[in-house]
């Protein structure tokens, strides 16, 4: 059988990151056995489920490059099957009408609390309630839950990450499945969705692993094969508490905004609590080549933003130069930064010597501002200060030296080095001075790339602008 995995988000916020990772498993599980990846969108929630946070998971996912092989399976959209199958278990005597209100559930749950033991629902004297009999109350189906004298007297569960895990069926209720309104629960509608779109193995958080065991009562109830489970840990923030806002961003897309490559992200979500020895970058096609879920740990893992800031900068270096451009003009754009044709070819020009310093996309498109503005860019404080009279003389004498020189970046570096050596003074005391003028900052790509990428015209009207201030 062909391996199926989905990833089953609900659309009540943002995919956090968590949930990213745990799709981002899935789809390289699904891609290294040669098998499909669903998405289903768990959209019963009709109150807190938006088409707003539907559109942003979809949005999430295609950046981060894990769109499903198939399109999206909204839950909602299959209640009339989920109330069928909770009909059908009716009909077999494996599910039964309870009739209990919700006074009388309030005061089996106050007892159970006065006596200090958990509340376990007790149906018996509904299973052989003659219909004539019933209560004028609209019922509940509850599935009928394995007594401890059915068989071992537990339910077994072979995670395919934490190992056997078993729990008594004497801990077990009568869970249940249709309401009275005749609306499927959260936990009968997964199972059923999940048996239809014929999906073999379960790969999510192990915040669901104690929901697994009442799932399986519908499994085994309705005679369906279950799928493999694994239940990977969820992601901590750097002090061990749950990740949230108050550690840094969460939202997968809060990182495309933060200018994160999503290479990267998924590179370093991956290495999030699956392991392959000391490699670090490990790009997506090898990806689908290592991993297997025998590589995932069972402890909860850190987020380490300093370390995706890292792997983050390395992306970047080996990205594509017109790719990057495209990122950085955009984001230039919507900082409203205006610039021209010519300003964009610039960007393009000098983005082999930009990225080699910028870790982020906001980085770069920072560092490469200067690029697309006509006339003297707005210097920094810093910079300003250092624009001493004598450093003015050194941009005027400059301007003469540069006005006859060849524009090719291999011959502007050796102008630059013939004038430090003339003058008798270090490369360093003419750079700074250029970097101020051409610039307006301190740091920058090597100056010849600048003058280069700036043109004669544009870098000869920032010297003499600065040389005159």
């Amino acid at each position: 059988m062909s391996v199926r995995t989905r990833f089953a988000p609900s659309p009540t916020g943002y995919l956090h990151i968590g949930g990213a990772r745990t799709a981002l498993f899935n789809y390289l599980f699904a891609r290294h056995h040669g098998g499909q990846y669903l998405l289903r969108i768990e959209d019963t929630d009709r109150q807190r489920s938006t088409q707003e946070a539907v559109q942003q998971i979809l949005d999430s996912l295609d950046w981060l490059g894990l769109s499903p092989d198939e399109p999206p399976v909204f839950q909602s959209g299959r209640e009339a099957r989920h109330a069928e199958v909770a009909r059908e278990l009716l009909a077999r005597g494996k599910a039964y009408l309870a009739y209990d209100t919700p006074e009388e559930l309030a005061a089996m749950r106050a007892e159970a609390e006065s006596q200090k033991r958990p509340f376990k629902y007790d149906g018996s004297r509904w299973m052989a309630l003659d219909p004539k009999d019933a209560p004028s109350v609209a019922p509940v189906i509850r599935v009928r839950a394995p007594r401890p004298g059915d068989g071992s007297g537990d339910t077994v569960v072979q995670d395919l990450v934490q190992g056997e895990v078993r729990v008594s069926n004497a801990e077990l209720d009568d869970m249940i499945i249709l309401r009275s309104d005749g609306t499927p629960t959260y936990l009968h509608a997964v199972v059923v969705d999940d048996h239809d779109m014929r999906i073999t193995h379960v790969i999510r958080g192990d915040d669901h692993l104690t929901n697994t065991f009442r799932q399986c009562m519908v499994y085994d109830a309705m005679g369906w094969h279950r799928p493999r489970f694994a239940h990977i840990p969820l992601i901590h923030g750097a002090d061990g508490a749950k990740l949230s806002k108050r550690h840094g961003a969460v939202g997968a897309l809060e990182f495309r905004e933060q200018g994160f490559l999503p290479e990267a992200v998924c590179n370093y979500l991956m290495r999030l609590g699956w392991g392959h020895g000391d490699e670090e970058v490990i790009p997506r096609d090898k990806a689908i080549q290592l991993f297997d879920l025998a590589g995932v740990g069972r402890a909860a893992s850190r987020m380490d933003y300093a370390k995706l800031l890292h792997l983050n900068g390395v992306y970047l270096r080996a990205a594509d130069d017109e790719r990057l451009t495209r990122d950085v003009l955009a984001r230039l754009a919507k900082h409203e930064v205006p610039f021209g044709t010519l300003g964009a070819e610039r960007v393009q020009a000098l983005m082999p010597d930009l990225k080699e310093r910028a870790k982020t996309l906001e980085e770069l498109a920072s560092a490469a501002a200067f690029v697309v503005v006509e006339g003297p860019p707005p210097m920094d404080a810093k910079a300003a200060a250092l624009l001493t009279p004598e450093a003015k003389a050194r941009l005027a004498d400059l301007a003469q030296f540069l006005t006859d020189a060849p524009w090719e970046r291999q011959d502007l570096e050796s102008w630059l080095r013939d004038y430090a050596e003339v003058k008798g003074v270090k490369l360093g005391q003419v750079a700074q001075p250029l970097r101020i003028a051409l610039t307006g900052s301190t740091q920058s790509p090597p100056i010849d790339a600048v003058l280069w990428a700036l043109g004669r015209t544009e870098a000869m009207d920032r010297i003499l602008a600065a040389a005159e201030e």
